[in-house]
C-alpha cells in the first residue's frame, strides 16, 4: 500500500473514531450523575406472565430526554431484573433487547427462562430487560394509529405498479403528519438508536456495574452494534443475533426483506409440498411457489373475505419467521383456494398485524416507535420517483416480496428529519462481539450477519447456522449455535475463527 493510501485510510479511521467519540461524549458523565442504585419492587403482572414463579423485579432509571442537554428534561425508563442467585459465579449484568424497534424486553428475562436458557447463563448474569425510550412504560410516544385506517403497518405494502407507489405515498405523508401532530411532549426527535445506546450505558451505571454484557436480536443487533461502537470500554460480552448489518434500519436494510423472503420461502414450499395431500397447495416446491403467485394475483384483482393481495403477501412474509407458523399459513391458502369464507376470515384476522379485532393501543405505540427510530436514524429519499424505480427493480429481482420491501414509508416525509449522524461502526476495541445468523431468515438474511463481520473484522466472529427463520440463540433449535453462544456468554470463550453450524 503506498503512502497516500495509508494516509487516506488512517484519516478515514480517525474520522470514524472521532465521530464515535463525539456520539458517546455526552453520556461519558453517566457514572458521575446516574442514580447510585435502582430501587427494585414488584413488576406488573404481564411482565412475568411467561414464568410467574420467577422472582423478577422492576424499577426505573432516570435519563436525559436530550443528551445534548443533560441538565434538561428527564424521562423514566422501566427496567426488569432476574438476579443471579449464584454470587460466586455471577459475572455481571446482561442487557437484553428483542428487536423492533418497538419491542419490549421487560418480559425477556422470563421469556428466556421459559425457552430454556442454560443455567450457566442465569448463574453468570442478572438478566436485565427494559422498555426502551418511547415504548411501553418508558415515556411512551403514540402516533394514534387505529384499526381500519389506510395504513396497514410498517412493513410497506406490495405495489403492483407506479400508481400504487404514488397512492401509498399519500398514505405515508398522512401518517408522517399524523405522527408530528401527536408529538405533544416533544419526545419524538429524541427517540433514536444512539440515544437508546446511551440509555443502556446509563442503566449499566445505575446498576453499579463497571461493564455490561448485551444480547439483542433483529433490530437489537443494530442497537448492540451501536452500543459496542459508542462504549467499547464499558461493554463486556456482546451477542447479536439475526442481524441488520448496520447500526440503523435504513432503506437498504428494509429492501433486504425481499432477499430474505426469496431465500426462506423454499423451506415453506418444501414443507407444504410434502403435505400436498393435506393442504393441496402443490406437489413440488415449484408448484407451491406458483400457488403463491396465483392466489396473490387473484386477491389483487378481487379482494375477498377482508383480504387483498397486499395483505396476503405480508401475511406470507410474516409467517416465514418460524416453522411453527407454517400450518396456519397453509390453512389460509387452502381456504382462499377453496373459497372457504369462514376459514379465511378467521385465519386472516389471526395472522394480520394488528388483527382487525385488536383492542387497545399497544400496537399503535409499537408502530410509532418503529417509525420514529427508523426515520430519525438516517436520511431517507424524499422523492416518490426513487421509490417507484426501486419498486420496479425489486419486483423483477425479488418477485415474491420485492415490490413491498422497496415501497415508500412515512420516513420519506418525516417532519423531524435525521436527528443526528448515524452511529458509525467502531472496530477499535475488544474482540467481544459474537454474531449469530441463520442462513435463511426472511427479515434479516444471512447478508446482514456477513456485513457486520466485515465491519467488525477485528472485534467479531460469525456463527452461521444452516437453519430457517428469525432468531438463533435460545430462540432457535440448533445445538451447535446454543453451545457456542453459551460458551461465549457464560465462559468467555470466543471462537478462534468463524463457525458454521450444520442443520440438526
Amino acid at each position: 500500500m503506498d503512502h497516500k493510501r495509508r494516509r487516506s485510510r488512517a484519516l478515514a479511521l480517525t474520522v470514524v473514531i472521532v465521530l464515535a467519540g463525539l456520539l458517546a461524549a455526552t453520556p461519558a458523565v453517566a457514572d458521575r450523575d446516574a442514580a447510585s442504585e435502582v430501587v427494585w419492587g414488584a413488576c406488573p403482572k404481564d411482565v412475568t406472565a411467561a414464568a410467574p414463579d420467577l422472582d423478577v423485579q422492576c424499577g426505573t432509571v432516570r435519563v436525559p430526554l436530550d443528551y445534548a442537554e443533560p441538565d434538561g428534561a428527564r424521562i423514566n425508563l422501566m427496567v426488569s431484573r432476574l438476579a443471579s442467585d449464584k454470587p460466586k459465579k455471577r459475572r455481571g449484568v446482561l442487557l437484553l433487547n428483542p428487536g423492533g424497534p418497538g419491542g419490549s424486553a421487560l418480559t425477556m428475562p422470563a421469556t428466556l427462562v421459559d425457552l430454556g436458557i442454560p443455567s450457566k447463563v442465569l448463574d453468570s448474569y442478572d438478566l436485565i430487560g427494559m422498555d426502551t425510550r418511547g415504548f411501553g412504560r418508558s415515556a411512551p410516544i403514540d402516533c394514534k394509529f387505529t384499526v381500519g385506517q389506510d395504513y396497514i403497518g410498517n412493513i410497506p405494502p406490495y405495489a403492483v405498479d407506479d400508481a400504487a407507489v404514488l397512492a401509498q405515498a399519500k398514505i405515508a405523508k398522512d401518517v408522517a403528519d399524523q405522527c408530528a401532530a401527536n408529538d405533544v411532549d416533544g419526545r419524538m426527535a429524541h427517540i433514536t438508536t444512539a440515544n437508546t445506546a446511551r440509555d443502556l450505558d446509563r442503566i449499566r451505571a445505575a446498576l453499579g456495574e463497571k461493564k455490561a454484557s448485551f444480547f439483542g436480536l433483529s433490530y437489537g443487533s443494530a442497537l448492540g452494534a451501536a452500543y459496542a461502537s459508542m462504549f467499547p470500554d464499558t461493554t463486556d460480552r456482546i451477542l447479536i443475533d439475526s442481524n441488520l448489518g448496520d447500526t440503523a434500519l435504513d432503506p437498504a436494510g428494509i429492501r433486504r426483506y425481499a432477499l430474505g423472503m426469496e431465500q426462506t420461502f423454499p423451506d415453506f414450499a418444501k414443507w407444504a409440498a410434502a403435505r400436498h395431500s393435506s393442504y393441496g397447495l402443490g406437489r413440488t416446491a415449484r408448484e407451491v411457489r406458483q400457488t403463491y403467485f396465483t392466489l396473490a394475483q387473484r386477491l389483487d384483482e378481487k379482494p375477498a373475505y377482508g383480504l387483498d393481495g397486499r395483505q396476503f403477501r405480508s401475511v406470507a412474509f410474516g409467517s416465514l419467521f418460524g416453522e411453527r407458523r407454517y400450518g396456519q399459513l397453509a390453512q389460509l391458502w387452502e381456504g382462499i383456494k377453496d373459497e372457504d369464507q369462514p376459514a379465511v376470515e378467521r385465519l386472516a384476522a389471526k395472522l394480520q398485524t394488528p388483527s382487525p379485532s385488536a383492542e387497545g393501543a399497544s400496537y399503535s405505540n409499537s408502530w410509532s416507535v418503529f417509525l420514529t427510530v427508523t426515520c430519525n436514524d438516517v436520511k431517507w429519499p424524499s422523492d416518490v420517483q426513487t421509490y417507484q424505480r426501486n419498486v420496479a427493480a425489486d419486483r423483477h429481482r425479488y418477485p415474491l416480496f420485492g415490490a413491498a420491501a422497496a415501497n415508500i414509508l412515512p420516513c420519506a416525509f418525516w417532519r423531524f428529519g435525521q436527528s443526528e449522524p448515524q452511529v458509525p461502526i467502531n472496530d477499535e476495541g475488544p474482540s467481544n462481539i459474537l454474531i449469530m445468523q441463520n442462513r435463511r431468515d426472511p427479515v434479516t438474511p444471512l447478508l446482514g450477519g456477513e456485513l457486520f463481520r466485515e465491519k467488525f473484522p477485528n472485534r467479531s466472529r460469525l456463527v452461521s447456522v444452516d437453519g430457517s427463520g428469525h432468531g438463533v440463540y435460545v430462540f432457535g433449535r440448533n445445538a451447535c449455535a446454543l453451545n457456542v453462544g453459551t460458551e461465549w456468554l457464560a465462559d468467555g470463550v470466543m471462537p478462534k475463527k468463524d463457525v458454521t453450524c450444520r442443520h440438526d
